[in-house]
């Protein structure tokens, strides 16, 4: 009798006792759509990331091209449904003047890129090579305008030169002579690029009242070109720069506010592939605090905008190292499994913030800091971080899942960071989609889901993991790091059992037929 008694107990501890990993899923509640926008790009004139990385010439025989552009770079983004794509800067706007870099090749002023490295820039990728190429991409532009050296009036003009009809203006009578009939309707613009840093070292209160003219000016004043007009906002904690423009700038001035933040430490960038586990875990450590980034720009725009009509803008994002000595060009890095654990956390992230987040740019999209492509010539390799932009994707315009996580800690001598991420979406077909990364380096993980009332019958999903945090794709061994069929997901009930590997990021799909 006493062993029965015993047996009946312990039985009862440990169903009391939560798992050590545990999620639980909100369907019912699925009522916040993540936008496709968050999973953006940003393209800035800058090492090789313009110049060899996306555009070889008209005239290049031994890269095959549409208008300069390169062909699998244009296939490789359209396989991330690639949704926005920032342009063309970053710091270069800030010297940039679009009407440098319009008209015949032959004609356009050659430039000194004074933001990166001080090379001679021809221009011959300009707004129309730009524009065109998004359209190739299917993806939506997102022009950030140089408020830092140039004039309400070059704002105003670039506007009219894009969007207007034909016959407008003499700007729509020179861009059909230079080729383009109908406009390319612009929605997205960004008004500066860092005003705090190389946009003008601008104090807030100057910044919200010149921000004020060009955004007034920029549209009529009842606003009827439909802008998306992105301020500025802070590239680290101060949010009383978030909470001067949210409380200053009309709201019928303004659609959007941008965000940046790196993981980086600038006191010590280490090496984009040779790095330690202390080095590691303070990346992951920066990763995280994106987090809190968001959340408390979030709580000072809901001050004064409670219906969430502006939308929170990340638009740079990525891991920042030293440059790679086996490449060349400004900031050209390596992209590993840690960067891998970074897109994973990031996007997350921004999924389970898809109430205020709308819009964000990964930096950068070909060759430099967390890029999703590196060139080489006429080879090309994709990046970690494009497999999980790419598994990511079925995220895109799909309705968020609110999700209640439990994580153990993944430990790091006297620190600790929460090993276990999750996001969750539903999409048209009412397949869920659930994401997940374990960034501990060292230790496996459980992962018990709650999927309360999801009466799901299948579930199928997809790996990207390797040995070392420190592996990596090269155009030697291209293949190293992929996604990879995961069978380890185990269906019980409405719980759903999920082994992950040290430094893994998974993404499920579960359907109820």
């Amino acid at each position: 009798m006493r062993k029965i008694f015993l047996i009946l107990v312990m039985g009862l501890f440990t169903t009391v006792i939560p798992a050590q990993n545990r999620v639980v899923l909100h369907p019912d509640s699925a009522t916040i759509k993540i936008s496709r926008h968050i999973y953006g790009h940003f393209a800035e004139h800058l090492g090789r990331v313009i110049y060899d990385g996306i555009y070889v010439g008209d005239n290049n025989a031994k890269i095959p091209n549409t208008g300069g552009v390169r062909n699998d770079v244009i296939e490789a983004l359209k396989k991330l449904n690639i949704p926005n794509l920032r342009w063309p800067g970053g710091c270069f706007a800030d010297t940039y003047h679009w009407k440098d870099a319009i008209g015949p090749k032959s004609e356009r002023k050659a430039i000194e890129n004074l933001s990166w490295g001080n090379y001679r820039e021809d221009n011959s990728f300009g707004p129309h090579e730009f524009l065109n190429m998004c359209e190739l991409l299917g993806a939506e532009p997102y022009l950030a305008v140089n408020m830092n050296s140039g004039t309400v009036r070059e704002a105003v003009e670039w506007v009219q030169y894009v969007n207007h009809a034909n016959g407008t203006s003499y700007l729509t009578d020179l861009r059909e002579k230079y080729g383009r009939e109908k406009p390319w309707r612009v929605t997205y613009w960004g008004i500066g690029n860092e005003s705090w840093d190389c946009g003008g070292h601008m104090s807030v209160d100057y910044y919200v009242n010149l921000y004020k003219r060009f955004a007034t000016a920029m549209t009529n004043y009842f606003n009827s070109e439909n802008l998306f007009r992105i301020a500025v906002g802070p590239g680290f904690p101060d949010y009383n720069w978030t909470e001067t423009v949210m409380r200053d700038v009309p709201a019928r001035r303004i659609e959007g506010l941008s965000i940046h933040h790196y993981a980086v430490n600038w006191q010590h960038r280490s090496s984009s592939y040779e790095f330690n586990d202390d080095e590691y875990f303070m990346i992951m450590e920066k990763a995280w605090f994106m987090e809190e980034f968001i959340r408390k720009n979030s709580e000072v725009m809901n001050n004064y905008d409670p219906e969430k009509r502006v939308a929170l803008i990340v638009d740079e994002w990525g891991g920042w190292y030293d440059p790679d000595p086996r490449g060349n060009g400004a900031l050209y890095q390596q992209n590993t499994i840690r960067d891998a654990m970074i897109a994973g956390i990031t996007l997350n992230i921004f999924n389970n913030h898809a109430d205020r987040v709308r819009m964000a740019n990964l930096a950068q999209t070909v060759n430099a800091l967390q890029s999703v492509i590196l060139t080489k010539d006429e080879k090309m390799i994709l990046t970690p971080t494009y497999h999980v932009m790419e598994m990511y994707k079925v995220h895109q315009d799909a309705m968020l899942v609110p999700v209640r996580c439990t994580s153990e800690d993944f430990v790091h001598g006297n620190k600790k960071l929460q090993s276990v991420s999750v996001s969750a979406s539903l999409d048209d077909s009412e397949k869920m989609h659930i994401s997940l990364t374990n960034i501990d380096n060292d230790k496996p993980k459980k992962v018990e889901i709650d999927l309360n009332g999801f009466n799901a019958k299948n579930v199928s999903g997809r790996i990207l993991t390797s040995g070392k945090v420190q592996d990596h794709n090269t155009f030697e061994y291209p293949g190293k790091v992929v996604p990879e069929k995961f069978d380890d997901a185990v269906l019980s009930g409405n719980i759903l059992i999920v082994n992950m590997p040290q430094n893994s990021v998974i993404v499920l799909e579960l359907s109820e037929l």
